[in-house]
């Protein structure tokens, strides 16, 4: 499964590479000639899309929030949404407004707030992102390497893992694969984003990989055939 990405800042459809947040400008897309993203967004369901990944980046910045333009997606297309979450605080709200909840290694305060969340909340509308920078896991609050990562995603049980290597953001230039191949046989659904191209898809479908966060390429229309 393709799932569509989307970045919100100021109300508006963004994109840029790497994770370099301050260089993103106005979407362009296949989908609508506007960077609109309600607009976008229906365009995306009319193609088939069952779900998007939204990333607010004024939230993630500690700035102001797109959970409203969020909510109003969600009615559209289920979201899966990532606004920075440092700790339990105001997850239900967010869990009220779109289906899935992202919680992020870049934000959270702690390992144990990532066990707070779990437990308390319903784990069908969480995920956990493991956020990676040039080759390791990024983490604003926390420090760990990849065999803390599994260990933790041992322990807490997510139905699904994104991970989501943000230095491949916007390149296209395909995939880590032996990153990967370290968080193979977790019994999890994991979620591959980062750099993604129409030849990783069909590679990593083929060793049973489902699911695919993909922006750059899909915007661009370089998947095209492949939803």
């Amino acid at each position: 499964m393709i799932i569509p990405v989307m970045d919100l800042k100021n109300g508006e459809a963004v994109s840029g590479k790497s994770g370099k947040r301050e260089t993103y400008t106005p979407l362009k897309t296949v989908f609508d000639r506007s960077s609109n993203p309600i607009a976008i967004a229906r365009k995306l369901k009319k193609s088939g899309f069952s779900r998007i990944y939204i990333a607010d980046l004024d939230s993630i910045e500690g700035n102001s929030s797109n959970l409203q333009i969020a909510g109003e997606i969600n009615k559209i297309i289920p979201v899966m949404f990532d606004s920075g979450i440092e700790n339990s605080i105001g997850i239900q709200k967010i869990i009220d407004s779109v289906e899935k909840v992202i919680i992020a290694t870049e934000t959270i305060e702690n390992f144990d707030e990532i066990e707070l969340i779990f437990s308390t909340y319903p784990k069908q509308n969480l995920v956990l992102s493991i956020d990676i920078k040039d080759g390791n896991v990024l983490g604003k609050h926390i420090e760990a390497d990849f065999n803390d990562i599994i260990r933790k995603i041992e322990e807490i049980n997510p139905p699904e893992v994104i991970l989501l290597d943000i230095s491949r953001v916007g390149t296209e230039n395909g995939v880590d694969h032996e990153l990967i191949n370290s968080f193979i046989g977790l019994d999890t659904d994991l979620i591959l984003g980062g750099g993604i191209t129409p030849r990783d898809i069909t590679e990593l479908k083929s060793l049973g990989f489902e699911y695919f966060l993909v922006g750059t390429a899909l915007h661009s229309g370089c998947l095209k055939g492949l939803f």
